[in-house]
């Protein structure tokens, strides 16, 4: 079986996602259209196995995909992410309750980070919780929720998007597109078949992505948003230069000495990073294929690669935006959003600079707990 992307598809998304992307910023959440066309190209769901219903696109396919999203904009780009790697985690499910709810879905998201309490009672769970970061979640047909449970496990549940009450608390620096605000579930019941213990329980679904690591691939994903929203900072700073003569200046800002300086650098402080990221996914994807578990090294790789990429792209984004001048520093500015995005992406957990603490035990031989690497 093979993936269903279709190219057309893509680029139709891509197009409807840059002309949204004012609008999205705008209402705090992306456009129906951006998310219909998303939707449409299988771009909300790259993540989930074609056994499952979904287009089963390999990680490193998927980064791509996303970086291209994320270039036309980033908010359109962080939700295309954060539902594909959450589909990811359908292969923890029976096969059977996994089409119901991933497989039939338009889009899903939500938090893995156990803020909810759950009582069992039976063959469910009831969980009550508040969570925040809920990107795209306004739009998602299933939304999930980290709960610690009084059983002693913790469980990420599965809930319908109607018994969710979301709150309008995203008012931020950058990504404003995502509609990223709180959410929470007041004493809602869910089967546990519909519940999912990521770092414990064995895959339900034999098939290659169920060999790579789930939260490093949620890390990946976070960089290759950031990938897209730095090389689009890189090439708007390029068609600003060739028709802006700063103040003072008699030659175009292209002309400069600094800027030329300044991009040449930028551009190969993001290609250097870019280059990283997909050597270390193309390897593990590699042992993924060949049916062994993506090892500790490799998972580290990913990590680190992920976690500097979100960096260095924030470096490119601040060089653009100073190369720039004054230009940059209006709400109609591409490279300000560009800036404020890039920003806001170093900020996940997955990728945020306290990541390299834990990957720096495993490179100095030290004992490190990677269960969630």
């Amino acid at each position: 079986m093979v993936a269903t992307i279709r190219e057309d598809l893509v680029k139709r998304a891509v197009d409807v996602a840059l002309s949204g992307a004012d609008l999205a910023e705008e209402r705090r959440r992306l456009p129906e259209e951006t998310v219909d066309a998303l939707a449409e190209a299988g771009l909300l769901q790259m993540c989930l196995p074609v056994e499952l219903g979904g287009p089963g696109v390999d990680p490193l396919t998927t980064i791509g995909l996303i970086e291209r999203v994320a270039y036309a904009d980033g908010a359109a780009g962080w939700c295309s992410m954060i539902s594909s790697t959450t589909a990811s985690m359908s292969v923890f499910l029976e096969p059977d309750v996994a089409r119901e709810v991933f497989g039939s879905a338009r889009a899903t998201g939500g938090v893995f980070a156990p803020n909810g309490k759950g009582v069992v009672a039976g063959s469910d769970v009831v969980v009550t919780g508040r969570w925040q970061w809920g990107s795209g979640t306004q739009h998602c047909d299933w939304v999930v929720g980290g709960a610690r449970c009084d059983d002693g496990v913790q469980r990420t549940c599965v809930f319908p998007a109607s018994m969710v009450e979301f709150h309008d608390t995203w008012y931020t620096s950058g990504m404003r597109g995502t509609g990223s605000l709180d959410f929470s579930v007041d004493a809602v019941a869910v089967p546990l078949e519909r519940t999912v213990d990521p770092v414990r329980q064995k895959p339900r679904v034999d098939a290659p992505i169920s060999a790579f690591p789930n939260f490093t691939l949620l890390g990946i994903g976070v960089a290759a948003v950031g990938l897209g929203v730095a090389r689009r900072a890189l090439d708007e700073l390029v068609a600003l230069a060739g028709a802006k003569t700063p103040q003072f200046s008699s030659r175009t800002l292209a002309a400069s000495g600094f800027a030329q300086t300044e991009l040449a650098r930028a551009e190969a402080v993001l290609r250097s990073a870019r280059a990283f990221l997909h050597e270390a996914v193309e390897s593990a994807w590699g042992e993924a294929v060949e049916g062994r578990p993506v090892g500790v090294e490799r998972r580290v790789e990913m990590r680190l690669a992920a976690m500097h990429a979100v960096s260095e792209c924030a470096r490119v984004a601040d060089t653009a935006f100073t190369v720039a001048g004054g230009s940059a520093v209006y709400d109609t500015s591409v490279l300000g959003r560009c800036l404020r995005d890039a920003h806001v992406v170093t900020q996940h957990i997955m990728v945020a600079p306290k990541l390299a603490e834990t990957l720096g035990k495993h490179y100095m031989g030290v004992e490190l707990d990677a269960s969630m690497i």
